[in-house]
């Protein structure tokens, strides 16, 4: 037990960063941009999100919005569990060849206008995937993407700021 608590006390705590005194409080930007959204749209926003093959780092990215620190839900920004109720599809991975069809249906079952946002670089430009006999590549090869996320795995505050350029373009 003591060297275990020696390593703890050596190697400090390992989690984010502290701010720079300087650097805008991110809870400050996130409600910024939650305003921004429901002004821009005039109401709360629906997200499908559809994992398209996908290493889930991207997932778990987007389920830190839904977390208390962010808490997308308390803002208006809703997740469904269906692309008929959505108003964008959040895809996060490279389009495998069994997803590719799931993918489609998604797409033509989002009513219009929907907005599609392509998460991580996977999802981008097909990541260390690429297209191979089991992998289609970047999301873009299969639906039209209006707005990409770059980052393996993109911040959470980069996912807010994606989506509020999706939203932006749907004006």
């Amino acid at each position: 037990m003591i060297p275990l608590l020696r390593h703890i006390f050596r190697t400090g705590i390992l989690t984010e960063p502290p701010q720079p005194a300087g650097a805008a409080d991110p809870r400050r930007e996130i409600d910024r941009l939650h305003d921004e959204i429901l002004h821009v749209l005039g109401r709360a926003l629906t997200i499908r999100e559809v994992d398209a093959g996908s290493c889930n780092g991207c997932e778990l990215e987007v389920h830190a919005l839904n977390n208390p620190y962010y808490n997308l839900e308390g803002r208006g920004i809703k997740f469904v569990a269906s692309p008929r109720h959505a108003d964008m599809l959040l895809v996060t991975g490279p389009v495998t060849k069994n997803m590719e069809n799931a993918l489609r249906i998604a797409y033509d079952c989002t009513p219009d206008p929907k907005l599609v946002v392509a998460v991580g670089d996977c999802g981008c430009n097909g990541g260390v995937f690429g297209e191979s006999y089991a992998s289609c590549g970047a999301i873009g090869n299969v639906v039209g993407v209006d707005v990409r996320i770059p980052g393996c795995p993109p911040t959470p505050l980069a996912l807010m700021q994606g989506i509020l350029a999706a939203v932006r373009t749907a004006k």
